[in-house]
């Protein structure tokens, strides 16, 4: 495992090859594997939420060939909101139940996100979690804690953080260890490194660690030191 952060950089002709590398990947047949992707909608994120909206796509688009993806959102905002949509497997449907979201103040509800992840692998395998978020407000022990359920169950966390909060890193940093996940730094003049970071979990969720290996081999140095992380 490294725990040598990830410097942001743009380079679009590296992104676009990523992409083309995953849909060429061979598919794993009768298999579609299920991805919760967690959204901190508190009003310090209000900025980028749009920006991850459009990303969103590069999550189907990397796993179309691989089996596909169903991804349910999930996100917390205000006091105590959380919501979790249904499974859904087209682009369009998940922006359109991002695009009716909007941030509201209010503080970190994470244990919340992996207390979900939780009973939803629980009931049927959850391939991975996706968590975007810039902050943390909550025990540390708690959420660690319910990390190490998840990696029990393995279902690894892969958490993304908008911003240098240095207390947020550490707990990041943790829960992703934890659960056999791994742990990345974006900002927000960077969509392109988020990019490609939301594609090689998509490329994980769909086709294995086997698949991600295979395609962080040929991929940018962001992406293996992703891979480097996972247990």
């Amino acid at each position: 495992m490294s725990d040598k952060p990830l410097t942001p950089r743009s380079d679009r002709s590296a992104i676009d090859a990523f992409i083309t590398r995953a849909r060429s990947l061979p598919t794993t047949a009768g298999s579609q594997g299920r991805l919760v992707f967690a959204l901190d909608a508190t009003a310090s994120r209000e900025a980028t939420w749009d920006q991850a909206s459009d990303l969103q796509g590069e999550l189907f688009l990397a796993a179309q060939d691989l089996g596909g993806l169903s991804i349910q959102l999930c996100y917390y905002r205000g006091f105590r909101e959380f919501k979790a949509t249904p499974f859904v497997s087209q682009t369009g449907q998940l922006l359109q139940l991002m695009s009716g979201v909007r941030c509201v103040g209010g503080i970190t509800q994470i244990g919340r996100v992996l207390g979900h992840a939780l009973q939803e692998t629980r009931n049927e395998p959850v391939k991975a979690v996706v968590f975007i978020g810039d902050c943390c407000e909550e025990s540390v022990d708690e959420l660690c804690h319910a990390a190490g359920e998840l990696g029990m169950l393995r279902t690894p966390v892969f958490m993304f953080q908008e911003g240098g909060d240095p207390h947020a890193q550490a707990v990041f940093r943790q829960v992703s260890a934890l659960s056999g996940g791994a742990y990345a730094p974006f900002d927000r003049s960077s969509p392109q490194l988020l990019r490609e970071l939301l594609a090689a979990v998509a490329v994980y969720a769909s086709g294995g660690a086997r698949a991600l290996k295979d395609y962080s081999s040929r991929s940018s140095a962001e992406v293996k030191r992703l891979t480097q992380q996972i247990r």
